[in-house]
């Protein structure tokens, strides 16, 4: 088996963990790059070093918070940075992970993915992305920002999808020689999604339930685009790879 250099932004993230852990396990060398290991996509404090030698870049770093400028702002300038850097180290590529609707994104988070996605498909480095569902990971993500004992999750159609799944469709893309060369005009994103249908709400019932909270669906309203997510616009589209557990499962399979 050939293998690669890969550095992955973000490696200590929800996402990153994963992606450094299938990428090692496929024999792969690997570089994480987090603040965590003295690496910042955003000062480029680091990069030159961390990017020696890199054959490909993993960009899956993110933004903590939902506003929609902010996060822009993050991702324009971690893109632009590791182009610019990995360029300068010689690297073959770009990947990045993006969310499935970004292109029909209005407002907050999953609209700041357009800048994301803009900057490495326009940057000097022949780039890939990949849209990915919701985690099963957001759903605790939700009941933790409950407000008392009650959390109130909007009950919109999703097609949630483990992390673990997420990282194994981003290194097959990364490691994927034709992602050297940029894709064609019309080539549809490569999208990663759980393999059915599911209820946030319900999703959120489950985990409630071995949590001790008590759940209630609401419509979403208020919400960033809460009416194209009703509608499924965020949903995966044909040309999707429905892979990995159901949130069932996948609950199920943790300690």
């Amino acid at each position: 088996m050939s293998t690669s250099k890969f550095a992955v932004a973000g490696a200590t993230g929800r996402l990153g963990r994963h992606v450094v852990d299938v990428l090692t396990e496929r024999g792969h060398h690997v570089v994480p790059m987090s603040r965590a290991t003295g690496v910042d996509v955003i000062t480029g404090e680091g990069l030159a070093e961390a990017l020696a030698g890199v054959d490909v870049v993993v960009d899956v770093a993110s933004w903590h918070a939902s506003e929609q400028a902010a996060a822009a702002a993050f991702f324009r300038t971690a893109a632009r940075n590791l182009h610019e850097a990995g360029l300068r180290a010689g690297a073959d590529r770009v990947v990045a992970v993006s969310i499935i609707g970004a292109d029909k994104a209005t407002a907050g988070f999953v609209a700041a993915q357009q800048v994301h996605e803009e900057e490495h498909l326009s940057g000097p480095l022949p780039a890939r992305i990949l849209r990915a569902a919701q985690f099963h990971e957001f759903v605790g993500q939700l009941l933790d920002w409950r407000q008392g004992d009650v959390a109130h999750i909007p009950d919109l159609p999703t097609q949630l999808v483990a992390c673990r799944t997420v990282a194994e469709t981003l290194a097959d893309l990364a490691a994927d020689p034709g992602a050297a060369t940029r894709p064609d005009p019309g080539t549809p994103v490569p999208e990663v999604a759980g393999p059915r249908r599911e209820s946030l709400a319900e999703a959120a019932r489950l985990l409630g339930a071995r949590r001790g909270v008590e759940v209630v669906a609401v419509d979403g309203s208020g919400l960033p685009d809460a009416g194209l997510a009703a509608a499924g616009a965020f949903l995966p589209g044909p040309h999707a790879r429905p892979a990995g557990p159901t949130f069932q499962e996948w609950l199920d399979a943790r300690p």
